[in-house]
């Protein structure tokens, strides 16, 4: 038998010769890259979902933050009813619906006073507005402003339809706030009518020692809101006992109610609570005594205002919080940057904790000597 041989061709040569893809001198693209382009096209999608899903989570993420802090806030209440025999569940409905009567009757108290003085300053203002047309000084500028009636006939041919859109957007907006303080209720409840079995489902899935971490950190947590709430207190109250004694000055009815008012308001409203506090007796004494009281009262709220941002709240803030008056001050602003009303409320208690955890768990160290650690004393020479 013979067996005949060919001769190869010389495309097989070349092939066999060939580099492998990917490496150099190669033509050919490397094996893995479609397979990374389409990992990288499918992880695009997945962030630009993840990205638009956390956006329409925030505020079910505000939400459940709020609902946490409330929890918190009344766990100590509702520790005590325990101690007193009283079951988990009825403890915190009570502490939570107890709470929450005391806030509906002040609003309702104080609701009303608003809506009463809001409506005589409605019923003043055209008599006001009659008073400054008339002034001397318009005339001897040659300024005539039109009649009330007029007035009010180019506000309404003007902002009519912005004023119906205006009541829908609000109308919308106090269903929305309504559902979300439901809301914020039922978490609350769950997690204090819950209480340890929260925390031992938290814990049942981590080992000892950092079920004891975790621990540690919900009681910081609970410390450290439960010290924000008292210096709310302090404050509500300063604010309040310095109103009283200032419209008691001025001879403004309703001293009592209008001081607690504004001490509550600027205290526990985030943000705008300091307008919506001075506002009243702002109103009050504008349609019982006049417009020179009244603007008495609004430099007077302002003042107020601006010394407790910038010294008393902080002085107040940094003690039952232990944190420095200048970190309170840029924490509560950068927060409310960032998150908004409620991000300035909670953004004391938030820092507290994370510099509290800090301070527990990070190493510190020994200070050297140095000049720049300690105030000079007599004696001491600094050389620059």
């Amino acid at each position: 038998m013979t067996t005949s041989i060919t001769d190869p061709d010389p495309g097989d040569l070349l092939a066999d010769d060939a580099p492998p893809p990917g490496t150099p001198g190669s033509s050919r693209p490397p094996r893995w890259l479609p397979r990374a382009l389409a990992m990288g096209v499918v992880a695009v999608f997945v962030g630009i979902f993840a990205w638009r899903a956390l956006g329409a989570l925030q505020g079910l993420f505000v939400i459940v933050l709020v609902a946490l802090f409330v929890a918190l806030a009344l766990e100590p209440a509702t520790v005590w009813l325990v101690r007193k025999g009283w079951k988990r569940a009825l403890a915190a409905a009570t502490t939570l619906l107890g709470s929450l009567v005391v806030v509906l009757v002040m609003l309702a108290l104080f609701g009303n006073l608003f809506a009463e003085q809001l409506m005589a300053l409605a019923q003043t203002v055209p008599e006001r507005y009659e008073e400054l047309r008339r002034l001397p000084f318009l005339e001897r500028f040659g300024v005539t402003l039109p009649e009330s009636r007029e007035l009010l006939a180019r506000a309404l041919q003007q902002f009519g339809s912005d004023v119906a859109s205006s009541v829908l957007f609000i109308g919308t907006t106090v269903v929305g706030g309504l559902f979300s303080a439901i809301t914020i209720l039922l978490v609350a409840y769950y997690v204090m009518a819950a209480g340890p079995r929260v925390r031992a489902a938290v814990c049942g899935w981590l080992p000892p020692e950092r079920q004891r971490e975790v621990l540690t950190l919900w009681e910081i947590t609970q410390s450290k809101v439960s010290s924000y709430l008292s210096s709310r207190v302090v404050l509500a109250l300063v604010s309040a006992v310095c109103t009283y004694l200032f419209l008691v000055v001025l001879h403004t009815p309703y001293a009592i109610p209008l001081s607690v008012f504004v001490g509550v308001v600027s205290q526990f409203v985030p943000t705008i609570g300091a307008y919506i506090g001075g506002a009243l007796p702002v109103m009050v004494a504008l349609t019982a005594q006049g417009p020179a009281p009244a603007l008495a009262v609004l430099a007077f709220v302002i003042g107020y205002q601006q010394f407790e941002n910038l010294y008393f709240a902080p002085k107040v803030s940094a003690k039952a919080l232990e944190m420095n008056a200048a970190v309170s001050l840029l924490v509560v602003l950068a927060f409310g940057a960032v998150f908004g009303a409620i991000g300035a409320f909670l953004a004391l208690p938030i820092a507290a904790t994370i510099q509290a955890t800090a301070t527990t768990y990070l190493r510190r160290h020994e200070l050297i000597e140095s000049h720049m650690l300690r105030d000079p004393e007599d004696g001491d020479w600094i050389s620059v």
